[in-house]
C-alpha cells in the first residue's frame, strides 16, 4: 500500500499511484472500459503491481463500513 499517496499539493489530494499523477480512479475508469492491465501499465508508463495496490486500495476503501449510495 505504500504505492498509493494522497498529497494535498498533487491531483488536489487524491490517491495516486507513488511518484505520478496517475489516480487510482483512473485506474478503476480504464479497467471498467474494457482496457487490458497490460495496456493501461504500457500507455502510463505504471506496473502491473500499481494496478493491483490501486485495486487493492479501492476494495479496502469500499470495504468500510459506510455504504454510499450509488445512483445510475
Amino acid at each position: 500500500m505504500r504505492r498509493i499517496v494522497s498529497d494535498p499539493r498533487v491531483m488536489a489530494g487524491r490517491p495516486v499511484i507513488r511518484g505520478t499523477r496517475i489516480t487510482v480512479d483512473l485506474i478503476l475508469q480504464l479497467l471498467a472500459s474494457g482496457m487490458k492491465p497490460e495496456e493501461i501499465a504500457e500507455d502510463y508508463n505504471i506496473t502491473l503491481d500499481d494496478i493491483r495496490v490501486a485495486l487493492l486500495y479501492a476494495a479496502k476503501v469500499l470495504s468500510r463500513d459506510e455504504v454510499v449510495e450509488a445512483r445510475a
